[in-house]
């Protein structure tokens, strides 16, 4: 095989995976959506369940023994995977930022095609920055991983509280608890978040 042979070649397999890359992207976001809507779900029906019975004191706390700590695992479970694919996602991204920044080099000779693909920055910087976005916290906050991280710190938080409050605690007191729970909660899933993502663009 001469150079321009697999020069050819070269480019050909390039494309393919460029192709497999963008379908697998799009299979972790279309994943994304479909587990959180699945956990929403559960999460509205449980809601509609608890106004149902509501009207029954006696019925109230087991129904609540029940469905939280229901919630609370699936919730985390969905955030594990949410955060899985939120990183296998910027992972297809910098890979196909690679392939275009050889397309740039090797095939648009004299054209600005794919000059977006190369920058002074790391690749994988420069992957975030082309859909508008920087590393760091503000960032981690609008992912659906930090939306359902957030519902399952308020469902921790609710828990306490009614813990709490069995023991026979005010009020007041037990809110407060759950607020410092939820909120603890919710830091945790973050730092998880930066952990696994944050590290493989710095």
């Amino acid at each position: 095989m001469d150079e321009g042979e697999r020069e050819q070649a070269l480019l050909t397999a390039l494309t393919t995976e460029h192709f497999v890359l963008q379908t697998s992207r799009g299979a972790t976001v279309a994943e994304s959506v479909g587990r959180a809507t699945v956990f929403l779900s559960l999460l509205s029906a449980s809601l509609i369940g608890l106004g149902f019975v509501s009207s029954s004191e006696r019925l109230v706390t087991p129904y609540l023994g029940a469905v939280l700590p229901t919630l609370v695992v699936t919730g985390l479970l969905t955030f594990a995977r949410l955060v899985q694919n939120m990183v296998e996602n910027s992972l297809d991204l910098q890979r196909i930022q690679r392939i275009r920044a050889y397309y740039h080099h090797n095939v648009s000779t004299g054209h600005d095609f794919f000059a977006d693909a190369v920058s002074d920055e790391d690749i994988a910087r420069a992957a975030w920055r082309e859909v508008g976005a920087r590393p760091g916290w503000f960032q981690l906050m609008l992912t659906t991983a930090a939306m359902v991280g957030a519902v399952n710190a308020l469902l921790v938080g609710l828990g306490v509280t009614l813990l709490v409050g069995l023991f026979g605690a005010g009020s007041a007191v037990a809110i407060g608890v759950g607020v410092v729970v939820a909120l603890a909660a919710f830091a945790a899933q973050l730092a998880y978040i930066s952990r696994r993502s944050i590290s493989r663009v710095s």
